[in-house]
């Protein structure tokens, strides 16, 4: 699955691991007829690319570590809390 940031960044991440997110499974759901679901592409117009790349990363480890108990902490740099909140929200 190919999410594009508003500012033209481009993450390619595994199905599997975006389907932790409501919004993208919806969007991803065959039966939704939705273009993203056609295209495998979903373009985000209020996420910019620092941003979305750090919820990429979220998704790669939530990916990883689904099955394990002793989960280390994701590091997030402070200046980007309000931000990803927000896109966490949406998202």
């Amino acid at each position: 699955v190919t999410l594009v940031s508003c500012d033209g960044y481009e993450f390619v991440v595994l199905r599997e691991a975006v389907m932790v997110s409501p919004a993208i499974k919806s969007m991803l759901d065959p039966r939704s007829r939705f273009r993203e679901a056609i295209t495998g592409r979903c373009e985000f117009s209020g996420i910019t690319g620092i941003i979305l790349e750090k919820v990429c990363e979220y998704f790669q480890y939530w990916y990883r570590y689904r099955d394990r108990d002793d989960v280390p902490d994701m590091d997030i740099p402070v200046e980007l809390c309000l931000e990803l909140l927000v896109a966490a929200d949406y998202l």
